[in-house]
């Protein structure tokens, strides 16, 4: 007897194109790019110089979707795997494998390099902010800082 596939494949398919959706929504930690709730607020400009860079990561975070995601991908192909018992062991593997891989894959598209800058500001208080960037600062640059009403800060040029 021939099973047929592809209503599995498209499922699949499917769940994969949600994955990928998720994956585009990771937030952005550079100084370069404002959120709509930053956008048209005033903000705190203050100058210092950079007395200190050191390359950091921005742990990414898991919402459990890329789990849910991971494990019905791995269940839909794991069904499509023997018969009977056999069938059940697949389809139980498939979704725990996809959910540990949905998971990993989730908290990896969310995992970025950053840079930890140590300002000193001209009034004589020294500052530090975590930020992705991928302008180039070396220590002695002069940079201008900016505080959100929100408690943010950013680091420009």
């Amino acid at each position: 007897m021939k099973t047929d596939h592809k209503p599995a494949i498209l499922i699949t398919i499917a769940i994969f194109a949600a994955a990928l959706l998720l994956t585009g929504c990771v937030q952005s930690h550079s100084g370069q790019v404002y959120s709509q709730g930053q956008a048209q607020r005033s903000m705190q400009v203050y100058y210092g110089t950079i007395i200190e860079l050191r390359e950091v990561t921005i742990e990414g975070s898991s919402s459990g979707a890329g789990a849910v995601i991971g494990g019905i991908a791995g269940g839909v192909i794991g069904s499509t795997i023997g018969s009977g018992s056999g069938r059940t062991l697949a389809t139980v593997g498939g979704a725990l494998a996809g959910a540990v891989g949905g998971a990993a894959v989730e908290k990896g598209a969310g995992t970025k390099k950053a840079v930890e800058f140590t300002i000193e500001l001209d009034d004589g208080r020294v500052m530090a902010v975590v930020q992705e960037d991928k302008a180039y600062y070396r220590i002695g640059d002069r940079v201008r800082m900016l505080q959100g009403g929100d408690g943010s800060w950013r680091v420009r040029q």
